[in-house]
């Protein structure tokens, strides 16, 4: 995801940061070490990392699986808002981004809870499910766009009843919402049928909340 801000006035989002996002400083310097990278946008927004945390707050979670970690911006978020005994498994590719997060998740005194597994998604999920199946509280996904669907089944089938995952970038600046536009990439036609899957699924609550570029938020019933 990148900080810029489409889906209101720059001056109603630079309110909304600066007189409402309790950004930690190390979470502050984190996010501000990403942003000197040239793939620095990638990185979520302060909003949706204090949002994250808030739902990691208000659902008592214990344990967290985080698909998609970069630097761990997000993470870092997540680990600050669970408990003394709890647990973040998060699985990224991007062995360079892990020395900014280990650095900072460590700066924080939560490295304890961060168990970070190196590869592919979809080859590292499947040897941690039985270990998380049924005890899973929140999921935060924000891998590869085109394994979506799967990774909603896999979480689907991890998470507790009741617990809860956000998927980032659903509408994708927007274009999700422009079929056969120029701009109605294939990530765009990707994301549109995801979405339209999961809020067609009776066997979760959803809320797609337009922070960001687009969170949807799931719950399992």
């Amino acid at each position: 995801m990148s900080d810029f801000n489409y889906l209101m006035p720059d001056p109603l989002h630079d309110y909304l940061v600066d007189a409402t996002v309790r950004e930690p400083p190390v979470l502050g310097e984190l996010r501000e070490a990403t942003a000197r990278r040239p793939d620095g946008s990638w990185s979520s927004p302060p909003e949706v990392g204090q949002l994250l945390a808030f739902l990691v707050e208000i659902s008592g979670a214990r344990t967290v699986l985080e698909l998609g970690t970069f630097t761990g911006y997000g993470a870092l978020w997540m680990a600050l808002s669970l408990p003394a005994d709890g647990r973040l498994v998060a699985i990224d590719v991007n062995e360079d981004a892990h020395v900014l997060a280990r650095a900072h998740w460590e700066k924080a005194g939560v490295a304890g809870k961060i168990d970070l597994h190196v590869g592919e998604v979809r080859d590292c999920l499947p040897r941690l499910a039985d270990s998380l199946r049924g005890k899973l509280d929140f999921a935060f996904i924000d891998a590869d766009k085109p394994g979506y669907g799967a990774y909603y089944d896999a979480c689907l089938d991890l998470l507790r009843p009741g617990g809860m995952m956000a998927f980032d970038n659903v509408l994708q600046r927007g274009s999700v919402a422009n079929p056969g536009a120029h701009a109605d990439s294939k990530h765009a036609r990707t994301m549109r049928g995801f979405n339209d899957r999961v809020i067609g699924d009776d066997r979760v609550s959803v809320s797609l909340l337009p922070v960001g570029d687009g969170l949807l938020l799931v719950r399992k019933r």
